[in-house]
């Protein structure tokens, strides 16, 4: 499907009795050398213009995609709508905050419901908090505080909510530049944690009384399940990402070990990047592959679980913050905008491809 080194696109155009997609050549931006020999498959533009986005989302036909600047995009049949978030707190300004983490409910065709994850300051500093969201129109509305008071800094907010297949609520949560706090499983920070929908404690959590569910992550920004196993990315220093996978109560070993180093009783990487930097986000999976977003990386990067081997599928589209499947396509949105990358007048933007291409 073209040349080695292309990349041909197509834009998702609004109905008007004309060809649905449009073909449009772009220009690889920010590649790694060993980048620039992936073929790269066919990829359509769903949409665009889209500040600074981190979460997709999927019901029926119609998506939902947080942007960090604190709005929601309603994407139906290529018509977007920005909607506004009524949220009880200002989001903060610090790098890398904002809103983050957005999950619809499972019954959101009925109720109207999401969780989201963002970031806010008050008088005594800055925090990051799970709601509950309303949506009624146009507008979300916070209706409801499921979790205050994670601390937070500048950097490594951690921020990805996903509803696993047990019906929990599942988070990530960053080390706020505290690398100690990781390994303290009293502290919120450096931690996936997990939840009732309605914000209490499951009982079968593995610390009594504690919403901890795996503990000495970093900045971990990507939550998937392959049956029922869960998968998460992480964000190493300088380098040493990880794919990891999860187990309930098991320690990953920041900041007292990374990549291939071992010690009794923490866990080591299923996949680790060495001295590459990928600085994967969000995660998708689909027949024993792993697909993660990969933002210094700039691009999607496979993970074969049977095999053990990594390698970058898409790339020349810069910054990429969250993947997402429904089991035909791989969607996955650009993060141009964020203050590190290199945007083009329409970025961000989201994308799709057939994973059938990706094989």
């Amino acid at each position: 499907m073209g040349k080695m080194g292309s990349i041909f696109i197509s834009m998702l155009l609004l109905i008007s009795g004309c060809s649905l997609f449009e073909k449009e050549n772009l220009q690889p931006k920010g590649q790694q050398e060993d980048e620039a020999i992936v073929r790269q498959p066919e990829i359509e533009i769903v949409a665009e213009r889209l500040r600074v986005p981190w979460a997709i989302n999927q019901v029926n036909q119609i998506f939902y995609v947080s942007e960090r600047t604190g709005s929601i995009v309603k994407i139906d049949n290529g018509k977007m709508e920005r909607q506004t978030v009524e949220l009880k707190k200002p989001l903060a300004k610090a790098v890398e905050a904002g809103l983050l983490g957005f999950v619809l409910d499972p019954n959101f065709p009925s109720n109207q419901k999401a969780f989201a994850y963002y970031t806010y300051e008050n008088g005594q500093g800055q925090f990051n908090r799970v709601v509950m969201l309303h949506q009624e129109g146009n507008k979300w509305t916070e209706e409801s505080i499921l979790l205050d008071s994670i601390p937070s800094a500048a950097y490594h907010h951690g921020g990805r909510l996903k509803i696993g297949p047990d019906g929990k609520l599942y988070i990530t949560t960053g080390d706020a530049t505290v690398p100690e706090s990781a390994q303290d499983v009293k502290s919120l920070n450096g931690k996936i944690l997990r939840m009732n929908l309605d914000g209490s404690i499951p009982r079968d959590n593995p610390f009594e009384n504690s919403y901890v569910y795996s503990y000495g992550h970093r900045n971990p920004q990507g939550l998937v399940w392959l049956g029922d196993i869960l998968y998460a990315s992480e964000h190493g220093q300088s380098a040493h990402d990880e794919i990891n996978r999860i187990k309930p109560g098991a320690n990953y070993g920041w900041p007292v070990i990374e990549g291939t180093e071992t010690k009794a009783g923490m866990e080591t990487p299923l996949f680790q990047s060495g001295e590459e930097t990928w600085a994967p986000s969000g995660i998708a999976a689909d027949n024993r592959k792993l697909y993660a977003a990969a933002l210094r990386g700039n691009a999607v990067r496979e993970f074969n679980i049977e095999s053990l081997t990594t390698s970058p599928v898409i790339t020349g589209l810069g910054r990429i913050r969250d993947v997402y499947t429904d089991g035909e396509y791989l969607y996955f949105v650009s993060n141009n905008t964020d203050g590190r990358g290199n945007p083009d007048e329409n970025d961000d933007k989201l994308y799709r491809v057939l994973l059938n291409d990706l094989k």
